[in-house]
């Protein structure tokens, strides 16, 4: 029973020190990055894909299972039961197993890589920018969102509808990136529909990656022009980059130079949401009039995530108020970010209109 105990806390303490590490030297976590996770992922994200549904939803509906009837159980059991002390220590044994796998899945495939070097500093010069060069980016994107806007699918509504299998145009797109960043290379599975996608509606996240499954999930019921930017922004994190506002910009690069233009007008109008309200948070009054110059087919589609009288027709799946839910999960998302050096949290997600001003004004040579 020694040894049982033993080997899940060796393995808990050095996943603990293999975040610490990574935390403290980032010349380590961009080797481990670069050289270790690849190895570490691709079989394990691989293993994980022959599942079509969601597995770590799964752990996660087994993990509550547990809590809600395992402790109840077990409590019975030390009442009842003449072997105490066995159930006590099969109890611990269980309970440090789960926590090795816990931590350790988070260290290898989520902790570690929050170390890395900034994708601003790996891949671009550092520039300071200013209001000219924003109003730039959003008048472009705005003239890309018009020109697409009018060549993808329209329903009766006169709102942008998929055709194209999104899954499989994505990884294209993807692969087509890693010329550009090679750490995109690789293996991408089939993205999967969570379940409880109303939950998650609750949460208002579209998509999520489970480090302890390595999956690339999203959001069932939303609506059809953000599927292509957050399957990107999925795969993103599959491949190491574990900041928001990195696989923010990535699936911008992915999606805007895929073949299919639905796919690349999911990335441009994603974009084109962030940059306009920077506009606006910057109180830049000259840049007011370009929103003008919006077309009425991209105001049909932009900053939208739930279909029309979502909440009227769901509303008997609201077990727990939606406020709450929202509140509650922004908290925990917060501060997980800022647990991992992301200092501004939930913020850091509109850092990404930073990193595409470095893109498109990058310093000259």
């Amino acid at each position: 029973m020694k040894k049982q105990f033993f080997i899940p806390l060796i393995i808990t303490a050095l996943s603990l020190i293999l975040t610490v590490a990574g935390r403290l030297f980032k010349n380590f976590a961009d080797f481990y990055a670069d050289n270790i996770f690849p190895i570490i992922s691709t079989p394990y994200v691989f293993i994980s894909g022959l599942i079509t549904v969601s597995l770590g939803e799964l752990m996660i509906i087994t993990a509550i299972l547990i809590l809600i009837i395992g402790i109840p159980a077990m409590i019975i059991c030390l009442i009842i039961r003449k072997t105490r002390a066995k159930t006590i220590k099969v109890s611990m044994l269980a309970s440090l197993w789960i926590l090795a796998f816990i931590v350790c899945t988070e260290s290898l495939n989520c902790f570690t890589l929050y170390g890395c070097t900034r994708f601003s500093e790996r891949f671009f010069t550092p520039k300071e920018h200013d209001n000219d060069e924003l109003k730039q980016v959003y008048s472009l994107l705005i003239d890309k969102c018009n020109e697409l806007a009018v060549q993808v699918p329209r329903d009766e509504h006169n709102r942008f509808v998929l055709t194209i299998d999104a899954a499989d145009e994505c990884r294209k797109a993807m692969k087509k990136a890693s010329g550009q960043y090679p750490q995109l290379k690789g293996y991408y599975p089939k993205p999967k529909p969570i379940m409880f996608s109303f939950f998650m509606s609750q949460t208002g996240t579209a998509g999520m990656y489970f480090p302890f499954s390595m999956e690339s999930t999203y959001n069932n019921d939303m609506v059809d022009e953000i599927l292509p930017e957050v399957i990107c922004h999925e795969y993103a994190h599959l491949k190491g980059f574990m900041q928001e506002d990195e696989a923010n910009f990535i699936s911008f690069i992915a999606t805007t130079g895929s073949e299919s233009a639905e796919v690349q007008y999911s990335g441009y109008l994603e974009a084109l949401e962030y940059v306009h309200n920077q506009i606006y948070r910057n109180e830049i009054v000259s840049g007011y009039g370009l929103t003008d110059e919006i077309s009425q087919e991209v105001k049909n589609d932009w900053f939208r995530f739930l279909p029309e009288n979502y909440w009227e027709d769901n509303q008997e799946k609201e077990i727990i108020p939606t406020e709450t839910v929202d509140a509650v999960y922004n908290t925990a998302a917060d501060t997980s970010m800022k647990l991992n050096g992301v200092e501004d949290g939930n913020a850091s997600y509109s850092r990404m209109v930073n990193l595409l001003l470095d893109y498109y004004f990058p310093p000259e040579q």
